[in-house]
């Protein structure tokens, strides 16, 4: 096991071996690791959690993460990986890495997650871009198998049908559990005779969707299915996240049941920000970060914390800066600051004092961060 600091966090890597390697699309391949017996635990995890790879490309360290696309149930890591450039490091992975050779894979982490309830009957929908289907199919899977009463809707957005990800896959799926879950394809570059069904998935087609497709319900002829949804669970690029979760949210869906996960680095606000702040001056912040105290002082709080320090070229750690991935995340130990919006936390992280510095305002002359979680 090797320990390394990785976006301001301590993660822990083990050498996994590959079982199997498939081109799933021209950009696209999927790869599996064998977990041995003893790294069982080490390796145990929730549908929607992803790992980092860690490997050389061009005489330098590469550390990137990668959804699962594997069920708890099934006993495997199994990722699904899209390579950008043809001289790109996910390209370099695909054409060096083979079936039989080791590379280093982290501990499970992330929190696009949901409980279990096999007990209760629910309806959840899924979203997803390209190869934002890789954590969605982790979920739904796990959900078929372990929830017998829930029953899933998946509209799956790609260019053209021959960018579509895991067609067998979702195929058997939605056979084997018996009408448990439905699945439409939308194609942004190719033309259907429906045409629902061409163009990308953003609030406009989600009207579309709710007043075609999720309009009458078997179970409860007084009301729809789109009346019926528990979860929604959306991951693509930022600009799909943001106008699908919002049309969500207006057209009824609470935002502590809809759920989301980002691929890229996305700098924009998922939901709109209408609170204002009475204006304070020369911000005084401690931090505490990788065992070192750093002193600074905040112009204004008119922007958040995290990108004034960035700005002041402090190398805290984030990703998203939209408070989804949770990099960010630290203890606010003195002082007080509005949590703008919480994708991440917990009730009870929150009570202890954890907040996401990407989406917090500084509301009070003094503030004392420490970023060192474990």
């Amino acid at each position: 096991m090797e320990q390394q600091i990785y976006k301001g966090k301590l993660t822990r890597f083990h050498w996994l071996k590959i079982t199997k390697k498939e081109e799933l699309t021209k950009n696209t391949f999927a790869l599996e690791f064998e977990i041995p017996e003893h790294l069982k635990e080490n390796f145990r995890f929730d549908a929607g959690q992803f790992v980092s790879i860690k490997f050389q490309f061009r005489g330098e360290e590469i550390i990137n993460d990668y959804s699962m696309t594997s069920a708890p149930y099934e006993g495997k890591i199994a990722l699904g990986i899209k390579t950008n450039a043809t001289e790109g490091a996910a390209s370099h992975l695909f054409k060096n890495y083979h079936v039989g050779d080791k590379i280093e894979v982290s501990e499970p982490a992330g929190r696009f997650t949901l409980v279990s309830k096999p007990s209760e009957f629910r309806t959840i929908v899924g979203f997803a871009a390209g190869i934002g289907i890789t954590p969605i199919l982790s979920h739904f899977k796990n959900i078929l198998h372990n929830e017998p009463r829930t029953r899933m809707f998946l509209f799956y957005g790609n260019k053209t049908s021959e960018d579509l990800m895991y067609r067998e896959q979702l195929d058997n799926l939605a056979g084997t559990y018996g009408g448990r879950l439905q699945i439409f394809h939308f194609y942004s570059q190719e033309k259907k005779p429906n045409s629902l069904f061409h163009g990308r998935l953003d609030e406009k087609r989600l009207s579309l969707i709710i007043n075609q497709i999720l309009h009458l319900d078997d179970t409860d002829e007084e009301s729809t299915i789109w009346d019926a949804v528990d979860e929604v669970l959306i991951c693509g690029k930022g600009e799909m996240i943001r106008a699908l979760a919002n049309a969500c949210y207006h057209h009824g869906i609470p935002k502590r049941n809809i759920h989301f996960e980002l691929f890229e680095e996305y700098n924009d606000d998922i939901y709109p920000v209408e609170k204002e702040f009475p204006l304070i001056e020369n911000v005084e912040v401690e931090f505490t970060m990788l065992g070192r105290q750093y002193r600074t002082e905040l112009p204004t709080n008119e922007d958040r914390i995290l990108q004034q320090l960035l700005g002041q070229k402090f190398n805290v750690p984030y990703s998203c800066k939209s408070g989804i991935c949770g990099s960010c995340e630290c203890i606010l130990e003195e002082g007080e600051v509005e949590l703008l919006e919480n994708e991440y936390l917990t009730e009870k992280e929150e009570e202890k004092g954890h907040i996401l510095a990407c989406m917090s305002i500084a509301k009070s002359r003094k503030i004392k961060l420490n970023f060192d979680l474990r």
